[in-house]
C-alpha cells in the first residue's frame, strides 16, 4: 500500500504540474515561459479525468489539498514574528496595502527553501543518493535550523540579496545544509547522529525523534570544535515534557534546564548563550484539536519565533507564517539537483534554495503531530520569550502548548490541566512514541 502511495504521488504531482501556472524561481529556466497555455485535446481530456470528482477525492487523499497566494481577507499576516499589515482605510488607500503586501513576498522569498535533493553522495551502505519521497521531515526541519542561523548571524531583518557578490554569512550558512559529510549539517550527518532516535536512509521520521537528532547533532559538533567556532553557534533544548513517562498535561519548558544547557555549551564559560529551542508536541489524535488552534496562530507574533515543524498529514512542511486561519508553509517535496558550492563562494547561485510561491493551508487540515521552534538571542530576549510564553498559556483556557516554570519539578503540581484520559489533550511524546498514533498515518509522501 504505501509503494502504491508514492508512485500515485508521483503520477499525480506530474499531472498536475501541467497545469499550475505558479513557477518556482529556481526552477523554472531560461527558455520557458512562466505561464503556459495547453490547448490540445489530449490535455483537456487528461485535465477533466484528473479533476472529476472521484480523481480529485484520491488526489486530494494522497497529496492533500493547498493553494497558492494570498487570500483576499486584508487580515494581518504574521511571518516568523514580522507583522505586515494589510488592512485598507480610507486615509491610506491601496497603496499601504500593497507595500505591505510586496515587503511579506520579499520575506517570504528570502526564507531558506530545502527540498528533496538527487545525486548527492551515498548514505553510507544504503545505496541511496536521493531522499525523495523519504525525507521531507529531515529537510524541513534543516530549514527551520537554518532560519535560526539567519537570525543569529543575520538578523530578522536580513532579506535575501538582489545583486552580488552574496553575503558571506549567508553564503556560509547555504554550505552547512549541502549535501555531504563534508556539510556539518547535512542529510547525511543528520541520520547519523539520530541512529538512536530511529533515523535511517529510506524512513520517515516524526518531530519528536527529529528534535531530539538535531539536539545529538550539536552535541557532536560541539566536541569536535573550540567554542568560539562552533558550526551551530547557540544551545539546543528540547523541550519534551516529562521523562518519567508520566502522561497528560502540558511540556514544560524549565528555566533551570535552560540556564544548564546554556553553560554546558559554553562549557561553563558564559552564564547564557543564545538557545534554539524545539517544541514536539501531538496536538490531538486523527486531526489536530480546534482548542490549539488560536495558541498555534499566537506563537508567529512572538519576537523569537522559528515556526512550525509539520503540515499535512505524512508530508512534512515548514510552516513560516499564519494569516487568519490559514498557514503559510515552504514545502521541500520539489526535487532538485544536487548544488555543490564552497563557502566563500560570493559569487555562487543560490535560486534553489528561495522560493517566490506563496502555499497555505488551513491550520485545522495540518497534522496534530508537529513542533515548534524558537530562538532567543540573549538573556534579554530569553526572558522576553518566556514572558510571552507564560501569557499564553495563561489565556489558553486550560489547553496550554506548553507552559514556563523555574524548574520542571515545581510544576509537576500545576501541569494537569488536562487529564491524563483526556483524548484532546496535549499527548506526551512518549506516548506518541509508544503507539498512541498510527504509524502509517505518517508514511503517506
Amino acid at each position: 500500500m504505501r509503494r502504491f502511495c508514492c508512485s500515485m504521488t508521483s503520477f499525480f504531482a506530474s499531472a498536475f504540474s501541467v497545469f499550475d501556472i505558479y513557477r518556482d524561481s529556481s526552477s523554472t529556466s531560461h527558455n520557458e515561459a512562466p505561464h503556459i497555455r495547453h490547448r490540445n485535446g489530449w490535455t483537456s481530456s487528461v485535465k477533466k479525468i484528473v479533476t472529476s470528482g472521484t480523481m480529485r477525492r484520491i488526489q486530494e487523499r494522497v497529496l492533500g489539498t493547498s493553494k497558492t497566494g494570498i487570500s483576499n481577507t486584508t487580515s494581518d499576516i504574521w511571518l516568523l514574528g514580522a507583522c505586515y499589515k494589510i488592512s485598507q482605510d480610507d486615509s491610506s488607500g491601496n497603496a499601504d496595502a500593497t507595500n505591505a503586501l510586496a515587503a511579506f513576498h520579499r520575506d517570504f522569498s528570502s526564507r531558506i527553501l530545502i527540498t528533496y535533493r538527487k545525486g548527492f553522495d551515498m548514505i553510507e551502505d544504503s545505496k541511496l543518493t536521493s531522499d525523495v519521497n523519504w525525507g521531507c521531515m529531515l529537510r524541513s526541519s534543516q530549514m527551520l535550523v537554518a532560519q535560526a542561523l539567519l537570525f543569529h548571524r543575520l538578523g530578522r531583518s536580513w532579506r535575501k540579496p538582489l545583486d552580488k557578490p552574496l553575503d558571506r554569512d549567508y553564503v556560509e550558512i547555504l554550505h552547512l545544509f549541502g549535501d555531504s559529510e563534508a556539510s556539518a549539517f547535512s542529510i547525511h550527518n543528520l541520520l547519523q547522529a539520530g541512529k538512536a532516535y530511529g533515523l535511517a536512509a529510506g524512513s520517515w521520521v516524526g518531530p519528536y525523534a527529529m528534535c531530539r537528532s538535531w539536539e545529538s547533532l550539536a552535541r557532536s559538533k560541539r566536541e569536535e570544535t573550540n567554542l568560539e567556532y562552533q558550526t551551530l553557534p547557540m544551545a539546543v533544548y528540547v523541550v519534551s515534557g516529562c521523562e518519567d513517562g508520566e502522561r497528560g498535561g502540558a511540556p514544560v519548558l524549565s528555566i533551570e534546564d535552560a540556564a544548564r544547557h546554556c553553560s554546558e555549551f559554553s562549557k561553563g564559560r558564559e552564564d547564557w548563550t543564545p538557545i534554539l529551542l524545539l517544541v514536539p508536541l501531538v496536538l490531538g489524535l486523527d486531526k489536530i484539536n480546534p482548542r490549539y488552534i488560536p495558541s498555534l496562530q499566537a506563537t508567529f507574533t512572538f519576537p523569537q519565533s522559528l515556526g512550525i515543524l509539520g503540515g499535512k498529514p505524512g508530508a512534512s512542511t515548514y510552516i513560516v507564517g499564519v494569516q487568519d486561519e490559514n498557514a503559510f508553509y515552504l514545502d521541500p517535496h520539489e526535487v532538485q539537483l544536487v548544488v555543490n558550492f564552497s563557502r566563500d563562494d560570493v559569487e555562487a547561485n543560490t535560486s534553489s534554495y528561495h522560493c517566490d510561491v506563496v502555499r497555505h493551508i488551513p491550520l485545522e487540515l495540518i497534522d496534530p503531530s508537529l513542533a515548534i521552534g524558537f530562538y532567543c538571542g540573549d538573556k534579554d530576549d530569553f526572558d522576553d520569550f518566556c514572558s510571552l510564553a507564560s501569557k499564553l498559556a495563561d489565556e489558553s483556557n486550560g489547553a496550554p502548548l506548553f507552559t514556563v516554570a523555574n524548574s520542571y519539578k515545581s510544576s509537576k503540581h500545576d501541569s494537569s490541566e488536562v487529564r491524563d484520559d483526556d483524548p484532546h489533550g496535549v499527548m506526551t511524546m512518549n506516548d506518541a512514541e509508544e503507539g498512541c498514533l498510527n504509524e502509517d498515518d505518517w508514511q503517506l509522501l
